[in-house]
């Protein structure tokens, strides 16, 4: 009998222990924490033992042992991902472990703005924050190789929108998201492309709506322009278009153009040259390859800007002229078509 009494009594203690050892598990994978607005980088390998190690060391849990326990009881201790992550406020363990497990980093945004050139969009990705620079030195051309496509120029082949990235993503990463991004944006409106267009390519459709991005930042009058530009192809004019002579004039442009400018030839003066300058000169949105490619069907053939945003179109060139010298006299207007 004492022996009985010895075993109960064992038995009695270890369920007890057991209970305690429960329910103190039980709290501290469920009792909320204070991680504060600090980040925590799991690096490529990190053991669960580690990650406990880390956060106890940071003050996130009281002690490593039970989130050590918690990823061995879920069967989750071997698929932690690598990133940096930002907990919540009161949050978990068992909420905590879901996230690094999930995957659920920090995402930092990098914003590519429509009408923006190529040199802006990597000055774009210089800052960004923790992004890792691959690209710093090398030419337009060593990038567009580094992207598989050396024959092409850079400017308006990536999208513009905003790019979310995590620690350790690269700059070549997000070039190559947005460059997929706006092929894939062209080829779906070059498949609903209006009939007997003058755009034999994709890649000039592309290019004129590189021009009407430029040409105004309204997007209700993007079709009407890419109407007059898409009639002015079609009767052989030469487009006129301001916008490509400054971005042939590069860095010289001081924010005016002179009639010098306009008299003085290179491939994207279309003052002096016919059809579409030989590249995009910058990103265009959406609503510009949509208008490239559905223009309104008007009998314009001029624009000139009010001052305000807007422009006055017209059929011809006497009511063009009028229009010029309205709004040229008063000051409000660029050099009109």
């Amino acid at each position: 009998m004492p022996k009985l009494k010895v075993f109960g009594a064992f038995v009695a203690a270890i369920i007890v222990l057991v209970i305690g050892a429960g329910a103190y598990l039980y709290w501290t994978w469920h009792h909320p924490l204070e991680p504060g607005t600090d980040t925590y980088l799991v690096k490529p390998g990190t053991s669960m033992r580690g990650l406990a190690q880390q956060l106890y060391e940071r003050g996130v849990i009281p002690e490593p042992h039970s989130l050590r326990w918690l990823g061995y009881v879920s069967g989750r201790s071997r698929q932690l991902k690598a990133g940096e992550y930002r907990f919540r406020p009161h949050i978990n363990a068992v909420e905590l472990l879901d996230q690094v497990v999930a995957g659920r980093v920090i995402e930092y945004p990098v914003i590519f703005v429509e009408g923006w050139n190529f040199s802006q969009v990597m000055k774009a990705l210089a800052a960004a924050p923790k992004l890792t620079q691959t690209l710093t030195g090398l030419t337009p051309a060593q990038i567009m190789a580094r992207l598989g496509h050396p024959e092409l120029h850079p400017e308006g082949r990536f999208f513009p929108d905003t790019y979310y990235y995590s620690t350790g993503s690269t700059d070549l990463a997000i070039l190559t998201r947005a460059f997929k991004r706006m092929q894939t944006r062209l080829e779906e409106e070059w498949e609903r492309r209006a009939a007997d267009l003058p755009l034999p390519t994709m890649d000039e459709a592309l290019v004129m709506a590189s021009v009407i991005e430029k040409e105004t930042g309204d997007a209700a009058e993007r079709r009407q322009i890419a109407g007059v530009f898409i009639n002015r192809l079609r009767k052989r004019m030469k487009l006129q278009s301001d916008p490509t002579v400054i971005y042939g004039m590069g860095v010289t442009y001081n924010g005016n153009i002179r009639l010098v400018d306009l008299r003085r030839d290179n491939a994207y003066n279309t003052y002096t040259r016919y059809g579409l300058p030989p590249t995009p000169i910058a990103m265009p949105g959406a609503e510009s390859l949509a208008a490239a490619l559905h223009p309104d069907d008007t009998d314009a053939l001029y624009f000139v800007a009010r001052g305000d945003g807007s422009h006055v179109f017209s059929d011809t060139l006497q009511e063009h002229n009028a229009a010029v010298i309205k709004y040229l006299l008063g000051g409000k207007a660029s050099v009109g078509r």
